[in-house]
Order: structure tokens, then sequence, then C-alpha cells
């Protein structure tokens, strides 16, 4: 570790974006809470009788937030050395996303109602709570449904070409005297069944219709079973990493090694 006296912006970084020490933790603490009741103001002000009585309240409040978030996202993107790749990433288009449609909201009325993102936001509390194993898990999630990517696409295209089959046969078998009126509406008819769904606005009559239908339901059991199956192959090829908190000054990558000394990602010293 460097010992030298950390400047201003590095001292401010290791508030804004890292949960290890106690003034990091204390701001994403009050950095969820204020998420979370922003949120419940949101909510509250899409009913109509708690809009009508608190109006200029809930209003208010909203503001003090939005002003609040909006100066939170500004720091985060001054004290990273480059900011564009906090910009542009997942939680950098999730803060800023926090607090435009308070300002669209100038000009289109009703946007306003769009910052329920916000709630997408108390997924720093994984940091906060130093979950590190958690973020590990997410990450080997992630890299197995990458992996597995070619796999489902060619099981989903498999899976359409059964309900077009399936919604075809039963237009012929069925009709439209039975509700199916049309080969794309027994198409939705078949992805329904074989997804186990079952809505039953539309279902066979005849008895090789309810035979069909029998066998398409049976095989949705089965084929629910493939991806989980993908999925979890790729799962087990992964090992767990220990990982902590620390968040590079440089990029704003998380999720390092506990002895790493660089970035991962930019190679920049930690």
């Amino acid at each position: 570790m460097n010992d030298k006296p950390q400047s201003l912006r590095e001292r401010i970084h290791e508030i804004v974006f890292e949960a290890d020490t106690p003034a990091g933790k204390l701001f994403d603490v009050a950095l969820i809470w204020s998420i979370v009741l922003s949120v419940v103001i949101v909510m509250l002000d899409s009913v109509r009788w708690i809009s009508e009585h608190w109006d200029f309240e809930l209003t208010l409040l909203e503001w003090i937030f939005t002003i609040g978030f909006s100066a939170e996202y500004i720091l985060r993107v001054v004290t990273i050395r480059k900011p564009l790749k906090y910009v542009f990433s997942f939680y950098g288009i999730v803060d800023l996303l926090a607090v435009l449609p308070t300002y669209i909201s100038l000009v289109v009325p009703g946007s306003q109602f769009l910052l329920v993102v916000r709630v997408l936001r108390l997924l720093r509390v994984f940091r906060v709570l130093k979950l590190v194993q958690y973020l590990s898990e997410a990450q080997q999630l992630t890299n197995a449904l990458r992996a597995s990517a070619r796999k489902i696409f060619v099981f989903i295209f498999a899976v359409s070409l059964l309900t077009v089959i399936f919604g075809s046969v039963m237009y012929v078998v069925e009709g439209e005297a039975n509700g199916f009126t049309s080969i794309p509406k027994s198409i939705y008819w078949a992805i329904v069944t074989m997804t186990t769904v079952g809505y039953g606005d539309i279902s066979p009559q005849t008895p090789l219709g309810q035979a069909i239908a029998s066998f398409i339901m049976i095989l949705g059991y089965g084929i629910i079973a493939v991806p989980t199956g993908i999925v979890t192959a790729q799962l087990s090829r992964k090992e767990g990493a220990h990982i902590t908190t620390r968040n590079c000054i440089h990029c704003g990558e998380e999720g390092h090694d506990v002895h790493a000394e660089y970035c991962k990602m930019c190679g920049g010293k930690l």
C-alpha cells in the first residue's frame, strides 16, 4: 500500500466509491436510505388522494433527493481518473437515470414516475454489507450465462420452431370454430401451453386436439429443465475467488482479489 498522504480527490473517491472505511460505509448507508425514501416518495406521489393533499411536500422532497443524487453523480465523475469508464458502466448509467426524469418532468409532465429506476441502485447494498461472496457468485453466474449464450440461443430457436409447428397443427385440427382463428393466435396458444402457463382463454375441444395439447404440456415440463441444465453445467466449472470491495480509482472496476496490487481491467495501481 502507498503510505503517502491522500489528496482530497483520492479521499473523496475512497468515501464515494468504497465501503471498506467507516466514512465510505456511512456514506453508502446514507445513500441507500436516501434511495429507499425517494422511491417511496415516487410511489406515494402516484396515489391520487395523497398527491392531491401533499403535492407541495412530495415535490419538495423529490427535488431535495434529486439535487443530492446529482451532486453524488458529479462527485463520482470528477473523482475517478477515467470518468467515461464510469459514465458508461452499469452503475454509471443507472445513477444518471436516477436523476434525469425529474429534470425531464419540467418539460414532459409525468415522467418523474420513471424515477422508480432508483431501486436498481440498491444493488450497492452488497458493497455496504461486505457481502463480497455474493459479488463473486454474481460474477460466476454472469460468466456462466455468457458462456452458455450460444447453447441457449439454439435452444430458444428450437423451441420457437416447435411452437410454430404445434400452432399450425392445432389451427388445422381445431379451426376457427374452437377459437383458433389464425396461425399466429394458435402459435400464441402453443407458447402458453408449452411454458405451462395455461391462461385458458383458448382451449382445444376435439379429442385429437386435447391429445396434442396433453403431449405439448408434458413436453413443456421437459423443456423447462434444459436451460437450467445448460447454465448449471457452466456454473459447476467455475470456482469462487476471494475478492474485496476495493474500487480502482482509475477506471472504477470493483471485485479485485484480496492481494491484488493492480487493477485487473486497466492495470492501474490500487
